[in-house]
């Protein structure tokens, strides 16, 4: 299957490619990719470190005629999201990811396919191994856990890279040039309750949420796409409210930055309330699937007669948390005020888990203003502290204030404009690019970010457009032989 992947051109950057895919790479369980990145940089006889948190620095020589270029840092991380079908079998630990060609798009049977943020790594390789491309002195850097974390670059230490400019390869349209972007808090609301037994009358009824696209939670916030947890929570309340639902367990959403395509619960009801009960979902879930129709026309809801389930949520505890599910911000807060069509801050209900006693509810918070950032997640705090939970703060890590004056954005959009006949989309993002954080030990860097166009990141549904990874790879050349001097 991934023969065809290495047919495509330009074939030393799919072949790289398709070796990464190879590679497990699950965030905070990088310890495959990181030794075959060493292996890579030892073979071909070039300086290869790795530093303390598990980053990986080679460094190549300038090319002969460039030594006197400013040495450049071109960075991507090793890592990807693990996202598949419900109904994908698939052992991302296990299993090298499954590619094919649709078209002008590279996908992946069932799962994420890891060109976020595998073609930029792939591009650097492709680059360190070929003996003809001109260049300055390159330092390659490659991150662990940029996903679930940005622990890569926290912990990349000051003094291990010499490079000026910084060229990150993360960016997701081919005609965008990133000059800064959003920093993130990790906002975690946790409590036990007390389960009930539940009463004879009771009857158990499963109700699922899929089929939602889900998505990038800081690119894709804005589309006005579904939230897993959200419908599901709009579902448990109307069904309290009318009928007396009680919840056993829901579980939804998987991890921080994908927007959650799918949410289980277990919940009884009165026995003498079947019959209204089950018309009263379907009507919902009917209003619920006209609302959405547009963004999200695969969404299922259904709901299915169970055993019942034998415990129950307490009651009070229940009423707080679908009362604070349904009053915590999910999505845009607030829109830039300076950059047009930017959101600044955000949020994502990306996890809630209740079972056996325990509640966890995980939300990923975005902004490229700190105030605003920390402004937001007071409120999610003191949303879910109202119920009793406790709340706290963690991950948190800065974004990248733009640099307008910045001499290789200018080289690069000269470059832009002569090769495509227009102008280069110059834009700040709301993705959590690293950029930010290197910068905190490296704050002299100037600093870039772009890449070729890739869809549904984070979700099975990410594809790679293959005329754009042939236009981006031409513009990386165009790049590295412009390089200013010292």
């Amino acid at each position: 299957m991934n023969s065809e992947i290495r047919a495509l051109e330009p074939k030393n950057l799919w072949n790289k490619f398709a070796d990464l895919n190879a590679v497990p790479r699950p965030s905070k369980k990088e310890e495959r990719v990181i030794a075959f990145m060493k292996d890579f940089g030892k073979k071909l006889g070039l300086e290869t470190i790795e530093d303390k948190v598990g980053n990986v620095i080679i460094k190549k020589p300038a090319t002969k005629g460039m030594e006197d270029r400013k040495p450049i840092v071109m960075q991507s991380h090793l890592d990807m999201v693990h996202q598949k079908n419900n109904d994908t079998t698939f052992d991302f630990d296990k299993q090298g990811i499954k590619m094919y060609v649709d078209g002008d798009w590279v996908r992946a049977k069932g799962t994420t396919l890891g060109a976020d943020n595998g073609l930029g790594v792939a591009t650097i390789m492709a680059i360190l191994e070929n003996t003809d491309i001109e260049h300055p002195a390159i330092e390659a850097l490659f991150t662990i856990d940029e996903e679930t974390g940005m622990t890569g670059a926290m912990g990349l230490e000051g003094g291990l890279l010499n490079g000026e400019i910084l060229l990150n390869l993360d960016t997701e349209e081919d005609d965008e040039i990133g000059v800064g972007c959003a920093g993130g808090i990790d906002v975690t609301a946790t409590r036990s309750y007390e389960q009930e037994e539940t009463p004879e009358f009771k009857i158990g009824y499963k109700i699922t949420v899929k089929g939602l696209q889900g998505g990038h939670s800081g690119m894709d916030i804005h589309k006005g796409l579904g939230n897993a947890n959200k419908l599901m929570n709009r579902l448990l309340f109307d069904g309290f409210e009318n009928f007396g639902l009680r919840i056993s367990e829901i579980d939804g959403g998987s991890l921080r930055n994908a927007i959650p395509r799918e949410s289980n619960a277990v919940v009884a009801i009165d026995a003498m309330n079947e019959e209204v009960f089950e018309l009263e979902i379907k009507e919902l879930a009917d209003v619920i699937k006209t609302e959405l129709k547009t963004m999200e026309p695969n969404l299922t809801i259904e709901f299915s007669k169970i055993d019942t389930p034998t415990l129950m949520m307490d009651l009070g505890v229940q009423e707080g948390l679908t009362r604070a599910i349904y009053a915590a911000c999910n999505g845009v807060y607030r829109m830039s005020a300076d950059i047009p069509d930017l959101v600044e801050t955000s949020n994502n209900i990306a996890r809630v888990l209740v079972k056996d006693g325990k509640i966890t509810v995980q939300c990923l918070t975005r902004s490229s203003v700190e105030s605003s950032k920390l402004d937001l997640a007071n409120a999610l705090r003191a949303t879910f502290e109202l119920t009793g939970c406790e709340v706290e703060f963690g991950g948190d890590y800065p974004g990248w204030a733009p640099n307008m004056d910045s001499a290789i954005l200018k080289v690069m959009s000269k470059l832009y404009k002569d090769m495509n006949g227009k102008e280069a989309h110059v834009a700040a993002c709301h993705a959590g690019l690293e950029c930010g954080i290197l910068g905190q030990n490296y704050p002299n860097m100037d600093m870039i970010s772009f890449g070729p166009n890739i869809k549904g990141a984070h979700s099975p549904d990410e594809r790679a457009q293959i005329s754009s990874v042939q236009k981006y790879w031409k513009f990386v050349l165009k790049i590295l032989k412009n390089i200013p001097k010292k």
